[in-house]
């Protein structure tokens, strides 16, 4: 009899093997066929990419996970015609159906197609089909010749006299198109808009791009077009008898209207409108008021009214708020396990109250455990119990609203909590406290916090007799684990071309992160008191003098005829150094690897750092080193109904960057390929829209701890401590 994991192993292969022979057409009625594929394929013009054609083909053939195979495609037709036993059902829920080919739909798309042409400037473009059938398949594929493009020669205009004319003028060096330029209706329809909302910004309340309109003369010179670009005081919809001639307003009242049960402070309105009475109309002060007031997440809905008058050019504005849920709970969990049984997992409780005070202060109250263990060993055991509390004010305390302008205004933060420790070596106590100043700018792509002032106290207890012992005997580890006073300064600075909490679409972001301490401190230290180690001592304790840095950069790329695939990468970089009244960065701001979100083949902290093995003395792994580098990649995939599919690698590791022993742990260049950690696996995640819940199952490629090169194969997988199991909640970056 096979084992069963072999059993397990050739099941798998089976259902593999099925699912690739197994018809895509077989649940289609006669004379039904299915759309395969469609090809684009574009003549002439090198310039226009034929994805871009592609877009606009009106019937979609079914996607392909790789090399042009869809399991669950295979899934539902194994299902037949016969729908109604239960087998059928239940493959028909899970799998996706082929798209039945509609002739109808090809001649409209060819029609589509040319009409986006023409829109991008190719004027009487040719497309051309022909259906090709294999079996029950039908492959679609359509020819595009572009048709002729024409540049831009002499701009002029045609635009209402007087102050409109003057304001129109001085915009004209704006323009975005130019002499030389490739006209099409998609660029004139971009600069319209831009246009009008130049004008809306200088006064001239409802003016819209549907006053524009352009006459090109193709006739004069060849492969030119002439423009007149025309300003009339009727949209393109209307005759000349509307005609009503522009006005140029000012603000006049502004008024707040909001729920009656929602106890709240009008001067903080009243600080967060930059709508002035008196001043001209501006659309950009009615857009910031109402960015400032939905940054403050008070009001579910912010309705801002703008009514002109009859009688003169004022324009009144009513601002109507509509309260949100005012505080509620949040609930995150972790977990993860690897082959020796170590168990972890992470709950975490947090309480929100938006409007704490009644001027939208936020308070935010937290809860957190960290829990690990082995069911077969009770010694194995670690908890971690936190407490956090934060307090967030909507303004930057000391300055008033008004002296920042804009669609956000900085946010006053203080801080503080205390964690509890309990490990078999020792017990550690840790209490936190902080203040600044965070805020958006650049519409929520780039977002900043500033903590001039941080502050910690950590001691130790309870430590076991061998453990102290490696304490001693390792220089890096004793000032990591010493009780220590830590007092600084700390920057956080994120830019992302997409603020989206889960973007659909690619996007670039990027992640500095700045820590400073012990440099005030060590103004003072001719009248602090010295122990035997030299250190300079507050309170009894050593503080910390150190600089830390972390970078993060990444990329996700958005592909797939319906834009839902995807192919994500990370690249992170650290180094922390101490020096002056410390040897090293404190172990509560080293690196550390492995995890949900770090290198997924190794649980939280068990990597590292460089090729040193786990300390035996720590029951529970505990490595981390003062520099990190790792690079991750994934591609993700859907997979049906609300589910996704992942493939990742991961490769990096944390090391000492100061030669404090030659057990391999330094950052050197010579052993640096050597030191580097790799893994490889899969995953499937539940896409909530508003959640992302993720299951990853990480497999070790090479472990540079273990003997005899350390590259794992699938001889390997058996090996103690071979891969390690995640859930999560987010994507991982």
């Amino acid at each position: 009899m096979a084992p069963k994991s072999s059993i397990a192993i050739l099941s798998v292969l089976a259902a593999a093997a099925l699912s690739f022979s197994c018809s895509t057409t077989r649940s289609l009625e006669d004379g039904q066929f299915r759309l395969a594929r469609n090809k684009v394929e574009v003549k002439g013009r090198g310039d226009l990419n034929p994805k871009e054609a592609e877009k606009y083909v009106q019937q979609k053939s079914n996607t392909y996970l790789v090399f042009g195979w869809n399991p669950f495609l295979q899934l539902y037709n194994m299902s037949g015609r016969d729908t109604t036993r239960f087998s059928s059902k239940i493959l028909r829920k899970i799998g996706v159906a082929p798209v039945v080919y509609d002739p109808s739909m090809v001649e409209a798309s060819k029609s589509n197609i040319a009409r986006h042409l023409e829109y991008l400037g190719y004027y009487n473009s040719d497309v051309e089909s022909a259906v090709s059938v294999d079996g029950k398949n039908v492959v679609v594929k359509y020819t595009v010749t572009p048709g002729k493009r024409y540049k831009i020669g002499n701009i002029t205009y045609s635009v209402p006299e007087g102050e409109f004319e003057k304001d129109f003028m001085a915009d004209t060096l704006n323009l975005s198109i130019k002499p030389g330029d490739y006209l099409s209706e998609s660029s004139l329809e971009s600069e319209t808009e831009r246009s009008a909302s130049w004008m809306r910004r200088n006064g001239w309340f409802g003016f819209s791009k549907n006053y524009y309109s352009f006459e090109a003369d193709t006739l004069l010179r060849k492969d030119t077009a002439d423009l007149v670009m025309f300003i009339r005081e009727y949209t393109r919809n209307q005759s000349p008898e509307s005609a009503r001639t522009f006005r140029k307003y000012t603000f006049g009242d502004v008024t707040f209207s909001w729920d009656k049960d929602l106890r709240f402070n009008d001067r903080v309105l009243q600080d967060m409108n930059v709508i002035r009475p008196g001043a001209m109309y501006d659309e950009k002060s009615v857009s910031d008021t109402y960015s400032r007031l939905s940054a403050m997440k008070l009001f579910s809905g912010v309705n801002i009214s703008l009514d002109p008058r009859d009688t003169a050019d004022i324009v009144d504005c009513d601002i109507n708020l509509t309260r949100s849920r005012m505080q509620g709970f949040k609930v995150n969990l972790e977990g993860s396990t690897n082959s020796t049984g170590l168990i972890g997992v992470s709950p975490q409780v947090n309480y929100f109250h938006k409007n704490i005070f009644h001027g939208g202060q936020w308070l935010n109250l937290g809860f957190m455990g960290n829990f690990q263990f082995k069911r077969d060993d009770r010694s194995v055991r670690s908890n971690e119990f936190g407490f956090s509390s934060g307090l967030s004010f909507p303004e930057f305390l000391g300055l008033p609203n008004s002296l920042f302008g804009g669609p956000s205004v900085p946010r006053t933060e203080i801080n503080a909590s205390f964690t509890y420790q309990n490990r078999p070596e020792y017990t550690r106590t840790q209490i936190s406290t902080s203040f600044g100043y965070s805020g958006t700018l650049s519409r929520g792509r780039f977002m900043y916090q500033f903590y001039p002032f941080q502050a910690k106290i950590i001691r130790l207890q309870d430590i076991d007799p061998s453990f102290y012992d490696v304490l001693g005997s390792n220089l890096f580890m004793w000032n990591a684990y010493i009780d220590h006073f830590d007092m600084g300064s700390g920057t956080t600075l994120y830019y992302t071309t997409c603020p989206d909490v889960n973007p659909k679409v690619s996007y670039k972001y990027a992640r500095l992160q700045l820590d400073a301490s012990g440099n005030v401190l060590s103004l003072f230290n001719d009248s602090m008191k010295t122990d035997e180690f030299g250190d300079k001592l507050i309170w009894g304790i050593p503080y910390s003098q150190y600089v830390r840095a972390e970078l993060t950069l990444g990329e996700t790329f958005v592909f797939g005829r319906r834009d839902d695939q995807a192919l994500a990468f990370r690249l992170l970089g650290g180094i922390g150094h101490g020096y002056g009244n410390s040897v090293t960065v404190p172990f509560e701001k080293q690196f550390y690897s492995g995890g949900a979100n770090s290198m997924r083949g190794w649980q939280a902290r068990t990597l590292g750092p460089g090729r040193t093995k786990a300390i035996e003395e720590l029951v529970i792994p505990s490595q981390s080193g003062d520099v990190k580098l790792e690079a991750n990649a994934e591609y993700r995939f859907p997979l049906f109904w609300k589910l996704q599919g992942a493939l990742f690698l991961d490769v990096g590791n944390v090391w000492y960057h100061d030669d404090f022993d030659d057990g391999g742990s330094i950052f050197k260049q010579e052993n640096f390929l050597e030191s580097i950690a790799a893994d490889w696996g899969g995953g499937v995640r539940v896409d909530l829209s508003f959640l992302i819940l993720r299951l990853d199952l990480g497999v070790k490629l090479h472990d540079p701890t273990y003997d005899s090169g350390g590259w794992f194969g699938p001889g390997d997988w058996k090996r103690k401590d071979s891969f390690a199991l995640h859930f999560g909640v987010g994507y991982p970056f």
